[in-house]
Parts: structure tokens; C-alpha cells; sequence
């Protein structure tokens, strides 16, 4: 079969090999998945690097989610078991974490609602408390993490207000719903955010901040977050892990809430499959739709995966092996 490997540590496009490879073997537990799509997160592009947390053996496959099919043609979202990751033909699985695709969405769509989805959730709902009525400002609002959160946002029944870069993720966020988009590349950055925020809520600020980007945008967060507000801290796409000053959080009476929903799967994993189930539940209803900017064949997983480590892409990408014209097996 086909799939990327890394044997280096590097930027994607560089340190990506298309090989032929055997295929994996499932272990104790495991299932062996035909890949019919694999979406592309920041995270993968972090392995890569040698920048993630976890760090897989050389050589490895990145690819962290994929929808895939069981031997006796299930379609399940899945986690790969690395270092047999998703940008190949076929990956391995833990049997126990496997998760029923959606009927309402396709290969790509489904691929795309796992961890985006679970982060958004578990962020809004387990660790924010979201209430209806509140607002919600999310940066990177048409990235796929905040795209996601955006979409969460407006089944929860918030107010949504979408940070973004540029005039046509502007666009994007609109379309997405939100209630107010503000264009940080307009001049609008660093104060400019936190004055159109409290314009926008008659001074009161955001009640709940959703982050997947860190540097600026927190710094911004942190001067419109309103009173009893929450910013939850998802990741730092912006490369700066910001420094919060508690003097600050004391003074002003909010809560700066960290997500790592990886923990979930070990800490209490039975709250993934009730939030899938929740998810699969809106999806239904049409409330959450994953946005997928562009489905790509297997031959582009690392350009993919280099865009996205670059932040250019909005929604998601997602790999397709099929679009190759079929697997090599």
C-alpha cells in the first residue's frame, strides 16, 4: 500500500516521503481500517515537526482522525494507532474507540468531525459552561477548530462574534453565522479587537473566549472578556504560548480554562461516545456541518499538510485516497 513517512523531523512538504509500504497489523485489540478520508489538523503538522507532545517512533505515518472502513464494511471515525497514522491506505485502530459514522455526511465531512468537534464541544460545554443568551467570541472563526466552534456556538444558542484574517475568511465567518465578524488584517488588531467587542456588547464584553490561536489573540481576549467571563485556551497555531498575568484575571473576575481533550479518552472516555452521539444528534438536525474547503488525493497529503502548518487554509482540508483512482492494493 501507499503512505507518507516521515524518517526525518522537518516542514511537511520537505520531510513527507510517498513510500510503498506494507500493511499494518493490527495488535491486541486493534482493527485493521481501509482510509476513506483523512483530515488534516494542526497537530499533524506539529508531529512532523518533532514539535507535538507525542512523539512516534521513526519512521511514522502522520494523520490523526480519518473515517474509515471495518472489514465487514462499518464506516467509523477513528484515531489511528501511530505510528501508522492517516495519510495512507490503511491504518490500524483501537477496536474499543471506534465511533459510527454519521449517515448524514460523506467520507470527508465525517472524517472532520472528530476532534474539531469533540474540542469545540468539551470547550463550550464541559469547560466554559455555555449558556444561551451569552456571547462567544472565537478567533481564527474560519479556520476548521473555529469554524467548528462557531457552528457549536449558534446550536448552543450564544451570540457569535468570529475574529478572523483577511476578506475573504471574512466572508466565510458570515456565511458561517456569525453575528458580528471582525477582519483582524483591517486595522482592528490588539485593542482594536477588544473596542469592537465592547461596542458590540454595550460594554459588557465577551462572556465566553474560544482560542485555538494564543499570542495576540489572547492578549486581545483578555481586555474584552467580560465579567465572570471564561477564555479556554485550546492551542497556539500563532506559534506563542502567551504568559497570563493572574494579577489581571483576579482584578477583572474571569477564568482562564485550559483543553486538552486528548486526556478525555483515559480520564473518562465513556463522555467522547455521549459526545458523539451528541454531535451525530446536530449533524442530523443540520445545526453542524463540518466546512471542507478542499478534498485532495492521497499524492497531495503533504502540500495539505504544509498549508495548513502555514495557516493559510480556511475550513478544512481532508485527504481522499479514492481520489487517486483507487488504492494500490
Amino acid at each position: 500500500m501507499q503512505a507518507w513517512r516521515v524518517h526525518t523531523p522537518g516542514e511537511p512538504h520537505e520531510a513527507m516521503c510517498l513510500e510503498e509500504v506494507p500493511e499494518p497489523m493490527p495488535g491486541e485489540g486493534e482493527v485493521r481500517l481501509k482510509v476513506l478520508a483523512a483530515n488534516v489538523n494542526f497537530p499533524d503538522a506539529l508531529l512532523v515537526r518533532g514539535q507535538y507532545q507525542i512523539r512516534p517512533p521513526l519512521p511514522f505515518t502522520p494523520g490523526v482522525e480519518i473515517c474509515g472502513e471495518t472489514e465487514d464494511g462499518r464506516r467509523v471515525i477513528a484515531n489511528p494507532s501511530l505510528p501508522h497514522g492517516g495519510f495512507a491506505e490503511y491504518v490500524t485502530a483501537p477496536a474499543r474507540a471506534l465511533l459510527p459514522a454519521p449517515a448524514t455526511l460523506d467520507d470527508a465531512e465525517a472524517a472532520a468531525l472528530h476532534i474539531g468537534y469533540q474540542t469545540g464541544w468539551f470547550g463550550l460545554h464541559r469547560r466554559a459552561r455555555i449558556q444561551a443568551g451569552e456571547t462567544l467570541l472565537v478567533h481564527a472563526a474560519a479556520g476548521g477548530v473555529g469554524s467548528a466552534a462557531v457552528q457549536l456556538g449558534k446550536a448552543a444558542g450564544a451570540t457569535v462574534i468570529g475574529v478572523v484574517g483577511g476578506k475573504a475568511k471574512a466572508r466565510i465567518a458570515e456565511e458561517l453565522g456569525c453575528d458580528l465578524v471582525i477582519d483582524r488584517r483591517s486595522g482592528e488588531e490588539g485593542g482594536g479587537i477588544a473596542a469592537r467587542v465592547k461596542e458590540f456588547t454595550g460594554g459588557r464584553g465577551a462572556d465566553v473566549v474560544y482560542d485555538p490561536v494564543g499570542g495576540d489573540a489572547y492578549t486581545a481576549s483578555t481586555k474584552c472578556v467580560a465579567f465572570e467571563g471564561r477564555i479556554v485556551v485550546v492551542g497556539f497555531t500563532s506559534g506563542t504560548v502567551p504568559t497570563p498575568a493572574l494579577n489581571h484575571a483576579l482584578v477583572k473576575n474571569y477564568a482562564v480554562l485550559g483543553l486538552h481533550w486528548g486526556l478525555y479518552a483515559t480520564k473518562d472516555p465513556a463522555s467522547i461516545a455521549a459526545c458523539h452521539t451528541e454531535l451525530t444528534r446536530l449533524a442530523a438536525e443540520g445545526a453542524i456541518k463540518p466546512l471542507i474547503s478542499e478534498r485532495v488525493p492521497l499524492a497531495a497529503a503533504a502540500d495539505a499538510v504544509q498549508r495548513v502548518a502555514d495557516g493559510t487554509t480556511t475550513g478544512r482540508l481532508v485527504v481522499v485516497p479514492a481520489l487517486n483512482g483507487g488504492g494500490s492494493r
